[in-house]
């Protein structure tokens, strides 16, 4: 493992995670999810609000992938929403619902797609608050308490300008180009892969799951 965040990596396994013409693999999702986590808690305390939660829903779906008699009711977005659904799992007292924990992670990778959107834009002396800003107002802050709130907007102060940024999630000068030849084409498979997840929600009704 290594301490840079590798833009390939999440591009290659979110492609990986296509499946049909409709549906995500969730352990090639999880894996894609490991290095956007990772981007998370490269970003420290400014991203706090963010990151913690992720990992505990990560763990989650990691734990019902474990299991030899859930694994194919779990294998992809899709079975797994239908799954719980069918069989009245997603308000179901003492059952943890793997399609309410995907919601939270699909609502991560929103904020998280938008504010490297907008940093592919900046120029290497902007700062990123302003950007980071914007991608949390049309994204997490929906979901998020008042004091949660104020505390991510409170961090975003300290934000680094965008060369700053790009050197501590990717390292050397080298690593930087590559990443940025490399973001579009990253950002593109993450917007297939949200936009179905979003689509199965959308069909079930599921959006506003608590």
């Amino acid at each position: 493992m290594t301490n840079t965040f590798n833009i390939k990596f999440v591009h290659d396994n979110f492609q990986l995670s296509l499946h049909e013409s409709d549906d995500v693999l969730l352990k090639e999702y999880l894996v894609s999810y490991e290095e956007l986590n990772k981007f998370c808690d490269l970003m420290g305390v400014i991203f706090s609000f963010v990151s913690k939660d992720l990992r505990s829903k990560m763990d989650i779906l990691h734990d019902l992938l474990q299991e030899p008699e859930k694994i194919d009711n779990f294998r992809t977005a899709k079975k797994m929403i239908e799954f719980e659904k069918e069989n009245q799992l997603l308000d179901k007292k003492g059952y943890t619902s793997g399609s309410r924990t995907l919601l939270r992670l699909h609502r991560g990778l929103d904020f998280i797609r938008e504010f490297l959107r907008n940093v592919h834009g900046l120029k290497d002396s902007d700062n990123t608050a302003a950007v980071c800003r914007a991608a949390y107002d049309r994204t997490l802050s929906h979901h998020h308490t008042f004091m949660v709130r104020s505390g991510a907007k409170l961090a975003m102060h300290t934000m680094p300008t965008r060369e700053q940024l790009l050197k501590k999630l990717c390292g050397n000068e080298e690593s930087i180009r590559d990443a940025l030849e490399m973001l579009p084409k990253m950002l593109d498979v993450t917007s297939v892969v949200f936009d179905r997840i979003d689509n199965l929600y959308t069909t079930h009704d599921l959006h506003t799951l608590p």
